[in-house]
């Protein structure tokens, strides 16, 4: 499998994990979610306001979110001519995701790793709100988490 990973976004922040490190995380959840092939993955970064404007326009929330997911929904016939499955868009907020960070005590690149994968598995239809989804979803956050050599982020408070 391989994964690419298009970066966007005028965010400023202390550390923004690049193209590469992207990539690396999403190839480790889509080796644990069994996905096999070649993908694309928008990834910006947005600052809180931003984040709250799409919060609030496709969720209905008026607050800023650490990630936000959007698949990309092509039809079967269409991804099968690409080189490369458009996979959906990640909106990650860097602002919130060093607040967290900090008050879990949580390295950096840990919690980032942990919301891009988070947000990978949306866009693989896992779904943390509906009943079961939510240990199916965590386990697999945990699994590829540790092929990477990061702790489980859900035993860290």
């Amino acid at each position: 499998m391989n994964a690419k990973v298009e970066l966007s976004g005028d965010a400023i922040a202390d550390w923004l994990p690049d193209e590469s490190l992207c990539e690396t995380w999403i190839n480790a959840a889509l080796a644990c979610a069994d996905k096999h092939g070649h993908y694309v993955v928008s990834v910006r970064f947005v600052d809180e306001s931003e984040s709250t404007a799409i919060n609030n326009q496709y969720r209905g929330k008026n607050s800023a979110s650490n990630v936000l997911s959007f698949p990309a929904n092509i039809p079967g016939n269409i991804s099968s001519l690409l080189e490369f499955e458009p996979l959906g868009d990640i909106v990650l907020c860097p602002e919130i995701v060093a607040e967290e960070a900090d008050s879990q005590d949580k390295s950096l690149a840990s919690h980032w790793a942990h919301l891009l994968i988070h947000g990978l598995l949306h866009l693989l239809a896992y779904d943390h709100q509906h009943r079961g989804g939510g240990e199916v979803m965590e386990a697999l956050e945990i699994k590829a988490l540790e092929r990477l050599g990061i702790p489980n982020p859900y035993l860290v408070v």
